[in-house]
């Protein structure tokens, strides 16, 4: 959620800012800004509500702002409406500092109020206008910024990337993290911060992630890294292995098109990473065969997708190597005081930083539980705090709904599952051989899906009118079914459910009229002839059905019309295929109600505050 861009180097800042905001737009907002050290050594601060189109169109793409440091600002609105006033950056009140800040500062109230007492006054309803005041408070009182942005940190309650600004320090960008990402970059004479990599890709590809409560100062060419106590901390540059291509649209008309056809490759780029010479191995993870041997039960922690991720693994794992396992919304986790008892949790989350899984893991590992992370990030704030690490290889996903990142996660779950139930000795050799085949089977078999797009297609178009959306499954199919609701809901606007179909006449069938479409997910070839009674009760109600269902699953000649096929593949991969019909079915929709499918509407792709 919101997007920080800073730069200081010899070049002319605006347009540099505004490439890096347009990079990160993909994280939701509702309005913009930039501020910049202008040659006479003042700060000049333009901001626009509404998309960033708008405030390259009032500075002509930046070229109208002279300056060569700066920071920018893509505002998600937590504290005040969207409007210009509320927007980002923030300055005091002779405009001598100026601030941009991701997060939330939970006591920006009180923080507020105690600086009324002392004079100052405030033109907006935001955290951020105070904590760029707090800073100016500290400034002008020990005339020492980094002391300023120490002195903040201790004295503020919540999650934040602040950047800074300072007319004293012309070609200086301060900033400090915590609990939100930040990362920093060094090419040639310039120093560049942002949020998150796409926005500094075409720069350069090393980076350093900032740690927590560590402030950078950024000059030419050159970043310093200092601790609260202001004393000097060394840090190592992180390789990005993405290019920027890899977050362009590259010929499709929407990032989310492109993300769905580069699911066969994201899949077959994870099992590469997980697999040496036909076996799985685990060892670039950090897992060891003991470690896998001392696992008696596990709790998956995750939000959104990425906790159907977990519901998927939670049918997986249970079946194949008999360890309980349980799957919790990771914002009900880090609040409710489970009972835990030496379980491994496992951590989903494709940008590594989602706020409630951060905080999961961490009461996780303060109940002495080992932690394993399944993340898309490198670097990331889930991935340096777990004890192992599992990196997806997704590549940069730029579309707010997630698809090629949940596929990715998936088939790490898989092959975590695999190896558990062989180390277990919960299946033989032949089954292992024949499980590990099959995952790596499943790179060809989504290509396939790939042409069968355009049936999903005509049929989004006989739907679009629909207002409600049902999906029904049982077993791993009910899985399937929670994230194709998820999906259409997100970008369709549609309202959709989800149910295990065994619910349906506890009360869900009474919302079945003529016209509700119905989807059933078959794959499961034991329940099949369940989950079919049930898509008929909805039929005699007026349902119209849609099936996606395995090619070697025999349905009805008669009654089901609407019959998506996906190739066969172990029933416990089902869902890696049974969910890429349902992903063009939402996407298909967005486009023909005129949505924006990238960017719906209240979301946003990071979500890195509760």
């Amino acid at each position: 959620m919101c997007g920080i861009v800073g730069y200081i180097g010899n070049e002319q800042a605006a347009p540099i800012l505004l490439d890096g905001l347009k990079k990160l737009e993909y994280r939701g907002y509702d309005s913009a800004g930039i501020a910049l050290l202008n040659a006479s050594g003042d700060i000049d601060i333009v901001k626009a509500k509404g998309r960033l189109s708008v405030l390259c169109e009032m500075t002509d793409d930046g070229k109208t702002m002279n300056g060569t440091c700066g920071i920018g600002h893509t505002r998600w609105a937590t504290h005040g409406e969207p409007s210009e006033n509320n927007a980002h950056p923030h300055c005091n009140d002779e405009k001598t500092i100026a601030a941009v800040h991701n997060g939330i500062i939970e006591n920006y109230a009180e923080l507020k109020e105690k600086l009324i007492k002392r004079g100052y006054k405030f033109y907006s309803q935001t955290d951020t206008e105070v904590a760029t005041k707090l800073v100016d408070y500290y400034y002008k009182k020990y005339g020492d910024p980094l002391r300023a942005i120490s002195e903040f940190a201790l004295r503020v309650r919540g999650s934040y990337a602040l950047a800074v600004v300072n007319k004293d320090f012309p070609d200086t960008v301060f900033a400090i993290r915590k609990d939100s990402p930040m990362i920093i970059g060094v090419t040639g004479g310039a120093a560049i911060l942002a949020s998150d990599v796409p926005a500094i890709l075409n720069y350069t590809k090393n980076v350093y992630y900032v740690d927590n409560l560590q402030i950078a100062r950024l000059e030419k060419g050159a970043v310093t890294f200092y601790n609260l106590d202001r004393e000097e901390v060394q840090k190592e540059l992180v390789a990005i292995t993405w290019n920027a291509e890899a977050a362009e649209k590259g010929g499709y008309e929407h990032f989310m098109l492109k993300e769905i056809h580069e699911q066969p490759k994201v899949v077959k780029d994870t099992l590469n990473y997980l697999c040496r010479d036909g076996r799985l191995d685990f060892s670039e993870v950090g897992l060891t065969d003991k470690d896998f041997k001392r696992i008696n039960g596990i709790v998956i922690v995750g939000c959104g997708s990425a906790y159907h991720v977990g519901v998927v693994m939670q049918y997986v794992i249970e079946d194949l190597a008999r360890v309980p396992v349980r799957v919790e919304l990771a914002s009900e986790f880090r609040y409710r005081n489970p009972v835990l008892n030496g379980e491994l949790v496992v951590a989903i989350s494709q940008s590594g930083e989602t706020a409630d899984t951060l905080a999961a893991i961490r009461a996780a590992k303060e109940s002495g539980l080992k932690t394993l992370a399944i993340v898309n990030v490198v670097g990331s704030s889930i991935a340096r705090e777990a004890d192992f690490v599992l990196y997806t290889k997704a590549g940069p996903e730029i579309s707010v709904a997630t698809t090629k990142a949940y596929s990715a996660q998936l088939v790490a779950g898989y092959a975590f599952a695999v190896k558990l139930a062989k180390i277990r000795g919960k299946i033989d050799n032949n089954y292992y051989d024949k499980l590990v085949t099959e995952l790596i089977a499943l790179s060809e078999k989504l290509d396939c899906l790939m042409e069968r797009k355009e049936e999903i297609q005509k049929f989004a178009a006989k739907t679009m009118d629909k207002q409600d959306v049902f999906f029904i499954g049982r077993g791993a199919d009910y899985a399937v079914s929670v994230e194709g609701s998820l999906k259409l809901k997100e970008i369709s606007y549609i309202h959709s459910e989800a149910y295990a179909a065994g619910e349906l006449k506890h009360g869900t069938i009474s919302l079945i009229e003529d016209g509700t479409l119905v989807f059933g997910v078959l794959t499961q070839k034991n329940l099949v002839e369940k989950t079919l009674s049930n898509l008929i009760e909805t039929a005699s109600r007026g349902a119209l059905i849609a099936v996606i269902a395995s090619d070697g699953v025999k349905l009805p000649v008669k009654g089901i019309d609407n019959v998506f096929r996906i190739p066969d593949v172990d029933e416990h991969f089902t869902p890696s295929l049974a969910v890429i019909p349902l992903q063009f079915f939402a996407y298909y929709l967005s486009v023909l109600r005129g949505n924006d499918v990238d960017k719906p509407r209240n979301l946003a792709k990071s979500v890195t505050v509760e």
